[in-house]
Protein backbone atom coordinates (compact mmCIF):
# COMPACT_ATOMS: atom_id res chain seq x y z
CA UNK A 1 0.00 0.00 0.00
CA UNK A 2 1.83 3.10 -0.93
CA UNK A 3 1.16 6.55 0.90
CA UNK A 4 1.78 9.52 -0.85
CA UNK A 5 3.23 11.12 2.05
CA UNK A 6 6.37 8.75 1.54
CA UNK A 7 7.66 11.39 -0.66
CA UNK A 8 7.12 14.16 2.03
CA UNK A 9 9.24 11.69 3.95
CA UNK A 10 11.85 11.28 1.97
CA UNK A 11 12.00 15.57 1.32
CA UNK A 12 12.39 16.07 5.19
CA UNK A 13 15.11 13.52 5.27
CA UNK A 14 16.93 15.18 2.58
CA UNK A 15 16.68 19.17 3.71
CA UNK A 16 19.18 20.95 4.76
CA UNK A 17 17.50 22.67 7.57
CA UNK A 18 15.99 19.15 8.75
CA UNK A 19 14.47 18.76 12.58
CA UNK A 20 13.24 15.96 14.56
CA UNK A 21 9.51 15.58 12.79
CA UNK A 22 6.15 15.64 14.46
CA UNK A 23 3.38 13.16 12.96
CA UNK A 24 -0.22 13.94 13.64
CA UNK A 25 -2.80 11.79 12.25
CA UNK A 26 -6.07 10.33 14.34
CA UNK A 27 -5.52 6.72 15.51
CA UNK A 28 -5.37 3.84 12.57
CA UNK A 29 -4.64 6.38 10.26
CA UNK A 30 -1.73 4.11 9.63
CA UNK A 31 1.11 6.72 11.42
CA UNK A 32 3.49 3.75 12.36
CA UNK A 33 2.78 1.91 9.38
CA UNK A 34 4.16 4.79 7.22
CA UNK A 35 7.14 5.11 9.63
CA UNK A 36 8.34 2.13 9.97
CA UNK A 37 7.88 1.42 6.00
CA UNK A 38 10.38 4.86 5.81
CA UNK A 39 12.77 3.45 8.10
CA UNK A 40 12.89 0.02 6.28
CA UNK A 41 13.05 1.85 2.27
CA UNK A 42 15.47 4.43 3.59
CA UNK A 43 17.75 3.31 6.14
CA UNK A 44 20.27 1.13 6.97
CA UNK A 45 19.07 0.76 10.63
CA UNK A 46 15.79 1.44 12.26
CA UNK A 47 15.26 1.95 16.66
CA UNK A 48 11.51 1.99 16.77
CA UNK A 49 10.48 2.47 19.92
CA UNK A 50 6.69 2.53 21.47
CA UNK A 51 6.49 4.63 24.37
CA UNK A 52 2.75 3.77 25.24
CA UNK A 53 4.05 0.01 26.12
CA UNK A 54 7.51 0.38 27.10
CA UNK A 55 7.80 2.13 30.77
CA UNK A 56 11.65 2.06 31.13
CA UNK A 57 11.86 4.84 28.21
CA UNK A 58 9.01 6.77 29.73
CA UNK A 59 10.94 7.17 33.12
CA UNK A 60 14.12 7.77 30.74
CA UNK A 61 12.76 10.61 29.33
CA UNK A 62 11.47 11.95 32.89
CA UNK A 63 15.21 12.36 33.68
CA UNK A 64 17.64 15.20 32.11
CA UNK A 65 18.24 15.49 28.34
CA UNK A 66 21.73 14.62 28.26
CA UNK A 67 21.48 13.31 24.57
CA UNK A 68 23.98 10.58 24.05
CA UNK A 69 22.40 9.23 27.59
CA UNK A 70 19.40 9.12 25.76
CA UNK A 71 21.46 6.96 23.18
CA UNK A 72 22.95 4.87 25.03
CA UNK A 73 18.98 4.46 26.53
CA UNK A 74 17.88 3.84 22.85
CA UNK A 75 20.66 1.02 22.10
CA UNK A 76 20.11 -0.60 25.07
CA UNK A 77 16.61 -1.17 24.32
CA UNK A 78 16.83 -1.47 20.69
CA UNK A 79 19.71 -4.13 20.40
CA UNK A 80 20.66 -1.82 17.47
CA UNK A 81 23.38 0.47 17.47
CA UNK A 82 22.77 4.16 16.21
CA UNK A 83 24.84 5.90 13.59
CA UNK A 84 23.56 9.60 12.85
CA UNK A 85 23.70 9.33 9.46
CA UNK A 86 22.32 5.87 8.40
CA UNK A 87 20.39 4.96 11.39
CA UNK A 88 16.01 6.18 11.68
CA UNK A 89 14.95 6.86 15.24
CA UNK A 90 11.33 6.66 15.60
CA UNK A 91 9.41 7.19 18.92
CA UNK A 92 5.69 6.18 18.30
CA UNK A 93 3.36 7.48 20.88
CA UNK A 94 5.52 10.14 22.18
CA UNK A 95 2.43 11.50 23.94
CA UNK A 96 2.78 9.03 26.53
CA UNK A 97 5.98 10.45 27.93
CA UNK A 98 5.45 14.12 27.87
CA UNK A 99 9.42 14.48 28.40
CA UNK A 100 10.01 13.02 25.01
CA UNK A 101 8.40 15.82 22.91
CA UNK A 102 10.78 18.36 25.12
CA UNK A 103 13.47 16.09 24.07
CA UNK A 104 12.96 17.07 20.27
CA UNK A 105 14.52 20.78 21.02
CA UNK A 106 17.63 19.21 22.63
CA UNK A 107 18.50 17.22 19.47
CA UNK A 108 17.60 19.57 17.48
CA UNK A 109 20.04 22.20 19.44
CA UNK A 110 22.47 20.18 20.52
CA UNK A 111 22.24 16.96 18.02
CA UNK A 112 20.87 17.80 15.09
CA UNK A 113 22.72 15.13 12.83
CA UNK A 114 20.37 12.32 13.86
CA UNK A 115 17.40 11.58 12.23
CA UNK A 116 13.91 11.60 14.35
CA UNK A 117 10.45 10.83 13.87
CA UNK A 118 7.96 10.62 16.28
CA UNK A 119 4.10 10.05 16.23
CA UNK A 120 1.04 9.94 18.44
CA UNK A 121 -2.92 9.41 18.57
CA UNK A 122 -3.71 12.08 21.06
CA UNK A 123 -0.61 14.17 19.83
CA UNK A 124 -3.21 16.88 19.77
CA UNK A 125 -4.10 16.61 23.04
CA UNK A 126 -0.68 16.18 24.20
CA UNK A 127 0.63 19.26 22.60
CA UNK A 128 -2.69 21.18 23.88
CA UNK A 129 -1.37 20.51 27.63
CA UNK A 130 1.96 20.37 27.04
CA UNK A 131 3.55 23.53 28.71
CA UNK A 132 7.51 23.14 27.60
CA UNK A 133 6.68 22.14 23.82
CA UNK A 134 9.68 23.12 21.42
CA UNK A 135 8.01 25.80 19.76
CA UNK A 136 10.50 26.49 16.13
CA UNK A 137 12.47 23.25 16.76
CA UNK A 138 10.76 20.48 15.49
CA UNK A 139 8.94 20.01 11.48
CA UNK A 140 5.51 18.52 11.61
CA UNK A 141 3.57 16.40 8.97
CA UNK A 142 -0.16 15.28 8.75
CA UNK A 143 -1.36 12.07 7.93
CA UNK A 144 -4.84 11.56 6.81
CA UNK A 145 -6.86 8.08 6.14
CA UNK A 146 -6.46 7.00 2.43
CA UNK A 147 -7.43 9.86 -0.04
CA UNK A 148 -9.34 8.37 -2.92
CA UNK A 149 -6.12 8.14 -5.48
CA UNK A 150 -4.59 6.04 -2.94
CA UNK A 151 -7.44 3.90 -3.26
CA UNK A 152 -7.26 3.41 -6.52
CA UNK A 153 -3.61 2.47 -6.04
CA UNK A 154 -4.05 -0.03 -3.87
CA UNK A 155 -6.69 -1.65 -6.13
CA UNK A 156 -3.80 -1.25 -8.41
CA UNK A 157 -5.54 0.99 -10.45
CA UNK A 158 -2.53 2.76 -10.97
CA UNK A 159 -3.28 3.43 -15.09
CA UNK A 160 -6.97 4.93 -13.82
CA UNK A 161 -4.97 7.16 -11.92
CA UNK A 162 -2.48 8.39 -14.37
CA UNK A 163 -5.37 8.84 -16.78
CA UNK A 164 -7.45 11.21 -14.08
CA UNK A 165 -3.82 13.20 -13.77
CA UNK A 166 -3.09 13.75 -17.08
CA UNK A 167 -7.00 15.53 -17.45
CA UNK A 168 -7.51 14.10 -20.77
CA UNK A 169 -11.17 14.57 -19.83
CA UNK A 170 -11.85 13.18 -23.30
CA UNK A 171 -10.71 9.69 -22.59
CA UNK A 172 -11.09 10.41 -19.31
CA UNK A 173 -15.22 10.22 -20.07
CA UNK A 174 -15.12 7.18 -21.82
CA UNK A 175 -14.16 5.28 -18.29
CA UNK A 176 -17.00 7.13 -16.64
CA UNK A 177 -18.55 4.28 -15.26
CA UNK A 178 -15.51 2.61 -13.65
CA UNK A 179 -14.41 5.83 -11.76
CA UNK A 180 -17.71 5.72 -10.74
CA UNK A 181 -17.98 2.23 -9.28
CA UNK A 182 -14.47 2.86 -7.62
CA UNK A 183 -16.29 6.18 -5.79
CA UNK A 184 -18.81 3.97 -4.60
CA UNK A 185 -16.82 1.33 -3.03
CA UNK A 186 -14.71 4.41 -1.23
CA UNK A 187 -17.88 5.70 -0.65
CA UNK A 188 -18.10 2.89 1.75
CA UNK A 189 -15.25 1.62 2.78
CA UNK A 190 -12.88 4.71 2.67
CA UNK A 191 -9.98 5.29 3.38
CA UNK A 192 -8.61 3.89 6.97
CA UNK A 193 -6.13 1.58 5.81
CA UNK A 194 -7.27 -1.63 7.61
CA UNK A 195 -10.56 -1.12 5.89
CA UNK A 196 -8.73 -0.91 2.47
CA UNK A 197 -6.54 -3.65 2.94
CA UNK A 198 -9.43 -5.84 4.12
CA UNK A 199 -11.22 -5.01 0.87
CA UNK A 200 -8.53 -5.08 -1.45
CA UNK A 201 -7.20 -8.77 -0.27
CA UNK A 202 -10.81 -9.72 -0.24
CA UNK A 203 -12.96 -7.74 -2.18
CA UNK A 204 -15.43 -7.87 0.70
CA UNK A 205 -17.46 -5.68 2.05
CA UNK A 206 -18.39 -6.64 5.14
CA UNK A 207 -15.13 -7.64 5.80
CA UNK A 208 -14.57 -4.18 5.25
CA UNK A 209 -17.55 -2.70 7.31
CA UNK A 210 -16.43 -5.39 10.47
CA UNK A 211 -12.65 -3.59 10.36
CA UNK A 212 -14.48 -0.17 10.36
CA UNK A 213 -16.78 -1.12 13.67
CA UNK A 214 -13.65 -2.37 15.37
CA UNK A 215 -12.11 0.91 14.64
CA UNK A 216 -15.18 3.02 15.83
CA UNK A 217 -15.59 0.80 19.14
CA UNK A 218 -11.42 1.38 19.71
CA UNK A 219 -12.50 5.65 19.49
CA UNK A 220 -15.47 4.61 22.09
CA UNK A 221 -12.85 3.37 24.49
CA UNK A 222 -10.20 6.27 24.00
CA UNK A 223 -13.17 8.59 24.79
CA UNK A 224 -13.44 6.69 27.77
CA UNK A 225 -9.72 6.51 28.57
CA UNK A 226 -7.71 9.60 27.60
CA UNK A 227 -10.81 12.01 27.95
CA UNK A 228 -11.26 13.97 30.93
CA UNK A 229 -14.49 12.17 32.56
CA UNK A 230 -16.63 15.09 32.83
CA UNK A 231 -16.69 15.56 28.78
CA UNK A 232 -16.90 11.84 27.82
CA UNK A 233 -21.10 12.03 27.77
CA UNK A 234 -21.44 14.63 25.37
CA UNK A 235 -17.67 13.39 23.25
CA UNK A 236 -20.34 10.79 22.70
CA UNK A 237 -23.18 12.52 22.35
CA UNK A 238 -21.81 15.27 19.37
CA UNK A 239 -19.68 12.65 18.08
CA UNK A 240 -22.65 10.61 17.29
CA UNK A 241 -24.69 13.37 16.38
CA UNK A 242 -22.58 14.23 13.23
CA UNK A 243 -24.14 12.00 10.57
CA UNK A 244 -27.90 13.59 11.41
CA UNK A 245 -26.41 17.21 11.24
CA UNK A 246 -24.77 16.56 8.10
CA UNK A 247 -27.69 14.73 6.48
CA UNK A 248 -30.00 18.28 7.16
CA UNK A 249 -30.66 20.59 4.32
CA UNK A 250 -28.59 23.16 5.78
CA UNK A 251 -25.49 21.43 7.46
CA UNK A 252 -24.76 24.00 9.81
CA UNK A 253 -24.26 22.76 12.99
CA UNK A 254 -26.62 23.22 16.00
CA UNK A 255 -25.90 22.36 19.53
CA UNK A 256 -29.84 21.60 19.35
CA UNK A 257 -29.08 18.83 17.46
CA UNK A 258 -27.19 17.21 19.69
CA UNK A 259 -29.52 17.89 22.64
CA UNK A 260 -32.23 19.93 23.29
CA UNK A 261 -30.98 23.22 24.91
CA UNK A 262 -27.71 22.85 24.55
CA UNK A 263 -25.17 25.48 24.32
CA UNK A 264 -22.04 25.82 23.10
CA UNK A 265 -20.07 26.40 26.26
CA UNK A 266 -21.51 23.12 26.97
CA UNK A 267 -19.61 21.51 23.93
CA UNK A 268 -16.68 23.59 23.07
CA UNK A 269 -14.17 21.07 25.51
CA UNK A 270 -15.64 18.02 23.81
CA UNK A 271 -15.36 19.49 20.49
CA UNK A 272 -12.09 20.75 21.02
CA UNK A 273 -11.07 17.00 22.00
CA UNK A 274 -12.21 15.56 19.39
CA UNK A 275 -10.39 18.02 16.86
CA UNK A 276 -7.34 17.65 18.82
CA UNK A 277 -7.49 13.65 17.99
CA UNK A 278 -7.94 14.42 14.89
CA UNK A 279 -11.48 12.48 14.48
CA UNK A 280 -13.43 15.68 13.24
CA UNK A 281 -12.81 18.48 11.21
CA UNK A 282 -14.59 21.68 11.82
CA UNK A 283 -15.33 24.15 8.85
CA UNK A 284 -15.77 27.80 9.62
CA UNK A 285 -17.73 30.28 7.69
CA UNK A 286 -16.63 33.22 6.20
CA UNK A 287 -18.49 36.17 6.20
CA UNK A 288 -16.99 37.74 3.26
CA UNK A 289 -15.59 36.01 0.52
CA UNK A 290 -11.87 37.84 0.12
CA UNK A 291 -8.42 37.20 0.58
CA UNK A 292 -7.02 35.90 3.09
CA UNK A 293 -10.08 33.76 4.31
CA UNK A 294 -8.62 33.16 7.53
CA UNK A 295 -8.97 37.02 8.15
CA UNK A 296 -12.90 36.88 7.60
CA UNK A 297 -13.66 33.60 9.95
CA UNK A 298 -17.32 33.93 11.41
CA UNK A 299 -16.74 31.42 14.60
CA UNK A 300 -20.00 31.09 15.62
CA UNK A 301 -20.94 29.16 12.36
CA UNK A 302 -19.15 26.14 11.10
CA UNK A 303 -19.99 22.70 10.06
CA UNK A 304 -18.62 19.65 11.74
CA UNK A 305 -17.61 16.28 9.26
CA UNK A 306 -15.75 12.95 10.71
CA UNK A 307 -12.19 11.77 9.96
CA UNK A 308 -13.44 9.53 6.98
CA UNK A 309 -16.13 8.96 4.27
CA UNK A 310 -16.51 4.90 5.18
CA UNK A 311 -16.34 5.60 9.14
CA UNK A 312 -19.41 8.12 8.18
CA UNK A 313 -21.03 5.02 6.21
CA UNK A 314 -20.79 2.43 9.18
CA UNK A 315 -22.04 5.29 12.02
CA UNK A 316 -24.98 5.46 10.23
CA UNK A 317 -24.94 1.83 8.91
CA UNK A 318 -25.57 2.37 5.36
CA UNK A 319 -26.04 -0.66 3.15
CA UNK A 320 -23.85 -1.90 0.63
CA UNK A 321 -26.59 -2.20 -1.91
CA UNK A 322 -28.25 0.97 -0.92
CA UNK A 323 -25.30 2.66 -1.78
CA UNK A 324 -24.01 0.68 -4.94
CA UNK A 325 -27.04 -0.06 -6.30
CA UNK A 326 -28.84 3.48 -5.40
CA UNK A 327 -32.12 3.79 -3.35
CA UNK A 328 -34.67 6.86 -3.27
CA UNK A 329 -34.74 6.10 0.14
CA UNK A 330 -30.99 7.24 0.55
CA UNK A 331 -31.19 10.19 -1.26
CA UNK A 332 -30.60 12.71 1.50
CA UNK A 333 -27.74 11.16 3.19
CA UNK A 334 -25.99 10.81 -0.03
CA UNK A 335 -25.53 14.69 -0.20
CA UNK A 336 -24.42 14.42 3.30
CA UNK A 337 -21.86 11.56 2.51
CA UNK A 338 -20.74 13.49 -0.74
CA UNK A 339 -20.11 16.60 1.02
CA UNK A 340 -17.54 14.61 3.42
CA UNK A 341 -15.62 12.50 0.58
CA UNK A 342 -15.01 16.20 -0.72
CA UNK A 343 -13.98 17.36 2.48
CA UNK A 344 -11.67 14.59 3.13
CA UNK A 345 -10.19 14.98 -0.53
CA UNK A 346 -9.61 18.65 -0.18
CA UNK A 347 -8.08 18.14 3.03
CA UNK A 348 -5.61 15.36 1.93
CA UNK A 349 -4.25 18.10 -1.07
CA UNK A 350 -3.80 20.21 1.24
CA UNK A 351 -6.63 23.23 0.94
CA UNK A 352 -7.57 25.09 3.64
CA UNK A 353 -11.50 24.33 3.73
CA UNK A 354 -14.29 27.51 4.30
CA UNK A 355 -17.72 27.50 3.52
CA UNK A 356 -20.10 30.41 3.06
CA UNK A 357 -23.42 31.51 2.79
CA UNK A 358 -25.39 34.95 2.69
CA UNK A 359 -26.53 36.43 5.72
CA UNK A 360 -30.35 36.50 4.99
CA UNK A 361 -29.23 32.50 4.03
CA UNK A 362 -30.56 32.48 0.77
CA UNK A 363 -27.60 30.97 -0.51
CA UNK A 364 -25.08 29.10 0.25
CA UNK A 365 -21.23 27.78 -1.27
CA UNK A 366 -20.57 24.55 -0.27
CA UNK A 367 -16.74 24.82 -0.06
CA UNK A 368 -14.52 27.56 -0.57
CA UNK A 369 -10.67 27.52 -0.75
CA UNK A 370 -8.28 29.69 -1.34
CA UNK A 371 -5.42 29.50 -4.58
CA UNK A 372 -2.65 31.73 -5.26
CA UNK A 373 -4.16 34.84 -5.69
CA UNK A 374 -7.62 34.05 -6.01
CA UNK A 375 -10.56 31.96 -4.47
CA UNK A 376 -12.25 28.75 -5.36
CA UNK A 377 -16.28 28.35 -4.98
CA UNK A 378 -16.82 24.72 -4.86
CA UNK A 379 -20.59 23.65 -4.90
CA UNK A 380 -21.13 19.86 -4.32
CA UNK A 381 -23.50 17.81 -6.21
CA UNK A 382 -24.26 13.85 -5.29
CA UNK A 383 -25.72 12.94 -9.02
CA UNK A 384 -26.02 15.14 -11.82
CA UNK A 385 -28.12 17.83 -11.16
CA UNK A 386 -26.50 20.73 -12.71
CA UNK A 387 -28.37 23.77 -10.88
CA UNK A 388 -26.15 25.71 -9.25
CA UNK A 389 -28.21 28.85 -8.37
CA UNK A 390 -26.35 29.06 -5.30
CA UNK A 391 -23.22 29.13 -7.18
CA UNK A 392 -24.75 31.61 -9.82
CA UNK A 393 -25.72 34.17 -7.16
CA UNK A 394 -22.35 33.80 -5.77
CA UNK A 395 -20.72 34.69 -8.91
CA UNK A 396 -22.96 37.44 -10.15
CA UNK A 397 -21.86 39.20 -6.64
CA UNK A 398 -18.08 38.18 -6.20
CA UNK A 399 -17.03 37.36 -9.80
CA UNK A 400 -14.46 34.97 -9.03
CA UNK A 401 -11.87 34.07 -11.88
CA UNK A 402 -13.34 30.54 -11.82
CA UNK A 403 -16.43 29.12 -10.23
CA UNK A 404 -16.73 24.97 -9.80
CA UNK A 405 -19.42 22.81 -9.47
CA UNK A 406 -18.36 18.45 -8.69
CA UNK A 407 -20.81 16.15 -9.73
CA UNK A 408 -21.27 12.65 -11.06
CA UNK A 409 -21.49 14.77 -14.72
CA UNK A 410 -17.88 14.73 -17.12
CA UNK A 411 -15.68 17.87 -17.02
CA UNK A 412 -17.04 20.58 -18.94
CA UNK A 413 -16.51 24.19 -19.37
CA UNK A 414 -19.41 26.83 -19.28
CA UNK A 415 -19.49 30.31 -19.66
CA UNK A 416 -17.92 31.01 -15.99
CA UNK A 417 -19.00 27.36 -15.00
CA UNK A 418 -16.36 24.19 -14.99
CA UNK A 419 -17.59 21.27 -13.73
CA UNK A 420 -15.62 18.87 -12.03
CA UNK A 421 -16.27 15.20 -11.66
CA UNK A 422 -16.32 13.90 -7.98
CA UNK A 423 -13.46 11.39 -9.16
CA UNK A 424 -11.47 14.11 -10.09
CA UNK A 425 -11.84 16.37 -7.17
CA UNK A 426 -7.96 15.49 -6.40
CA UNK A 427 -6.82 17.06 -9.26
CA UNK A 428 -8.72 20.72 -8.73
CA UNK A 429 -6.58 23.39 -9.22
Amino acid sequence: MQRRQYNSLIKWKLSLTRKPLLIKGARQVGKTWLMKAFGKGEYEKCVYINLESNKRLQQIFSGDFDIPRIITALEIESSVTIEAQNTLIILDEIQEAPGAITSLKYFYENAPEYHIISAGSLLGVALNRQTSFPVGKVDFLELFPLSFPEFLEAKDETRLLKLLVSKDWQLINSFKSKYIQFLKEYYYVGGMPEAVWSFVQTNNFEEARSVQKKILAAYEQDFSKHAPNEIVPRIRMLWNSIPAQLSRENKKFIYGAVKPGARSKDYELAMSWLIDCGLIHKVNRVAKPAIPLKAYEDFSAFKLFIVDTGLMSAMADVDVRTLIDGNILFQEFKGALTEQYVLQQLISEGWSVYYWSAENATAEIDFLVQGTGTLLPIEVKAEENLKAKSLKLFHQKYHPAKAFRTSMSDYREEDWLINFPLYAINELS
